[in-house]
């Protein structure tokens, strides 16, 4: 199998022992469900389209698989616990870690009293379970407009030939009370009201998930097909 599609399911198999449902959504997506449900706003920069990719009818590309978040919850109640696998598309400079189309992969937990605590073991145990106990993680202060308090996730990056440095891999925080407000607004009902629910959600990359796995130095190298690179996964 393809390198991502190992990584794919090695993640996916960790967050479903983890008691993570699969979730599937549309990657033409609204303006509603990839930007303002998740309360980002109209000047926001990943609205412009610089950054993403419009069609003339004003639906886009998704540049996140978090409007699958949205659209589970808006049919379900909660507890929710969903991870989304998925493509997701941005207007990047394509160079040794970045790809206008890559492989993400989001979660979230909405439930009774959902803490910082939570989210942090569950992400350190993920992490650790893919890449082995002694794998480093850390957690930086960041802000993301549908999370409050924001973090960004780091993992230490082992390239052969190369010092060790640090990469980025996720963005997480606990889901901001105004996703749920403008959710129960949508919806006609409280069940998701900030002030019965609290959450977290994570998103991050499956290209650098395999990044980290096998020490590749380069991004590209997982859409050229090149032989002589895959056969070693085989």
């Amino acid at each position: 199998m393809h390198p991502l599609t190992q990584a794919k399911d090695r993640a996916i198999q960790v967050l479903r022992r983890m008691g993570f449902a699969l979730a599937d959504g549309p990657e033409i997506e609204t303006e509603f469900h990839c930007f303002d449900a998740l309360n980002t706003p109209e000047d926001h920069p990943a609205r412009n389209e610089k950054d993403t990719f419009y069609f003339d009818s004003g639906k886009l590309l998704r540049t996140h698989t978090s409007s699958v978040q949205i659209r589970t919850m808006e049919k379900a109640t909660p507890p929710v616990r969903i991870i989304a696998p998925g493509s997701a598309y941005r207007r990047d400079e394509i160079d040794a870690t970045h790809l206008s189309v890559f492989n993400q992969l989001e979660g979230l937990y909405v439930d009774e009293d959902v803490k910082l605590g939570d989210l942090k073991g569950t992400l350190e145990f993920f992490l650790r379970s893919m890449f082995g106990d002694d794998t480093e993680v850390r957690f930086r202060p960041h802000f993301f407009p549908f999370t409050e308090p924001s973090f960004e996730i780091d993992i230490k990056l082992h390239a052969k030939g190369q010092e060790p440095k640090w990469i980025e891999i996720a963005g997480c925080g606990m889901v901001d009370p105004a996703v749920f407000e403008s959710l129960c607004e949508v919806r006609g009902d409280d069940v998701f009201s900030p002030d019965k629910v609290t959450g977290f959600a994570f998103g991050m990359g499956i290209d650098r998930l395999a990044m980290i796995k096998w020490g590749i130095k380069d991004i590209r190298l997982l859409i050229e097909n090149d032989v002589r690179f895959l056969k070693q996964f085989a």
